[in-house]
């Protein structure tokens, strides 16, 4: 494929502003779900390299809809193509995990929905130019990066990005609720408390790793009257973490951000293919993609665990009256929220730690959720949806608890059995 020639700075900050909001009805809805792939007999056991590419090579010969990928540390992803309707979405990637889940039994391997890995350090198994490089850049800021690439797994949710002028559905407006609602998705669907068997003291822990990477690509852009503008700035004033070459090593000069190499043309001059790139290296909680991509929430446990992220995150942008409810509930938070961004500000990191014990977050999950249930039903959510999102509200979200909450509560019981146990020998 040609590549197109340098352009100024002015032509490509014109293509960001282009691509990264497409606005319009909303009428799409996708996933992207991430699962730690291990041992089916004994998770705590690392795999193999080998082990993994072979899985690999028969997994993409299955007829999926889905794009099917692997993550550095052999994390299995789905992502689904843009869906009409929520239901729609769903069928597809249930009918895909209908097909994966046994391939992968047949090997001898399991897929887990953990936010972070529970069992053992991380290990990469990809060697690609590009996951080198970004071992590489991320080394410098310790260790985190590893644990990001190696050992994380999510369910990314991705609406539309809504209509140009203002209101619940505005692009503006959408922009603004997902990084406010976000804490509270974060937290309600806290499901890492715990690495290498031990709890770390957060209920999200893959939250914690992402706070601590590069803060040029993984905070939040700042939030103003144009997120066009503020989103174009962020890209180009974001360090550059490779420049791609076609013989050696992929690596960038410390410190180069896209506009100063766009200025400088050193080592050369880069192409709006070079931006494209860059843009898949940047990992903001919220990305706007053309569709804004949520990328808060960890992976969930169980078949379908992943459906009720989805669902609720459909509800409370897609339905006029439930993004409405979901903006006023979640819009008194920004003043606790104080004035970094996200993920590194204390709102975000209550989620990170407290979970829905956090009561200002407790308070506006329930909110949220009440208004997502009312609104499946105009979305025309199936009753198989509907009463997955009932249970996981009765079960969890009324109770000012998540997912971690049970896993921490097997770990400390499994703990005091073997404290009665040593005590009765």
């Amino acid at each position: 494929m040609p590549v197109r020639p340098a352009e100024t700075e002015a032509e490509l900050e014109a293509h960001l502003r282009g691509i990264c909001f497409k606005t319009g009805p909303p009428r799409r809805i996708g996933v992207e779900i991430e699962w730690l792939v291990h041992d089916a007999r004994n998770p705590r056991c690392p795999l193999e390299p080998a082990r993994m590419h072979s899985a690999a090579t028969t997994l993409r010969a299955l007829p999926l809809s889905s794009l099917l990928t692997f993550e550095p540390g052999g994390q299995l992803e789905l992502s689904s193509l843009p869906a009409r309707t929520l239901t729609e979405c769903i069928e597809a990637v249930t009918a895909d995990l209908a097909l994966v889940r046994p391939a992968m039994l047949a090997m001898g391997l399991g897929m887990a929905g953990h936010g972070h890995n529970p069992w053992h350090r991380p290990q990469r198994v990809l060697t690609e130019p590009r996951y080198n490089a970004m071992e590489a850049y991320f080394d410098r800021w310790g260790s985190a990066g590893r644990s990001m690439m190696c050992a994380t797994a999510s369910v990314q949710v991705c609406v539309d990005a809504g209509y140009e002028e203002p209101g619940p559905l505005g692009y503006g407006r959408r922009w603004l609720l997902a990084h406010l609602l976000g804490a509270v998705l974060a937290a309600a669907f806290a499901n890492s408390p715990t690495s290498e068997g031990c709890p770390t003291g957060y209920r999200t822990t893959r939250q914690v790793v992402w706070s601590q990477l590069d803060p040029g690509r993984t905070l939040a852009p700042p939030q103003g009257p144009d997120p066009r503008t503020a989103w174009a700035a962020y890209v180009l004033d974001a360090p550059v973490m490779c420049i791609r070459a076609e013989d050696g090593p992929w690596d960038a000069p410390e410190g180069l951000t896209f506009r100063e190499w766009i200025r400088t043309g050193v080592p050369r001059p880069p192409s709006r293919e070079d931006l494209d790139y860059h843009l898949t290296t940047l990992f903001p909680p919220v990305r706007p993609r053309g569709h804004l991509e949520l990328r808060m929430i960890d992976a969930q446990s169980g078949d379908a665990g992943w459906i009720v992220p989805l669902a609720v995150t459909a509800a409370l942008f897609d339905d006029p009256e439930a993004a409405e409810r979901a903006y006023r509930i979640v819009k008194p938070l920004a003043e606790t929220a104080g004035s970094r961004p996200a993920p590194r500000n204390p709102l975000w990191r209550r989620a990170a730690r407290a979970g829905l014990t956090d009561p200002e977050l407790h308070t506006a999950a329930v909110a949220c959720f009440a208004a997502a249930q009312e609104a499946l039903p105009r979305l025309g959510a199936s009753p198989e949806v509907l009463a997955a999102v009932a249970e996981f509200t009765e079960r969890y979200v009324a109770r000012g608890r998540c997912p971690a909450d049970d896993h921490l509560d097997a770990l400390y019981a499994a703990e005091g059995d073997l404290i009665v146990g040593k005590d009765s020998q």
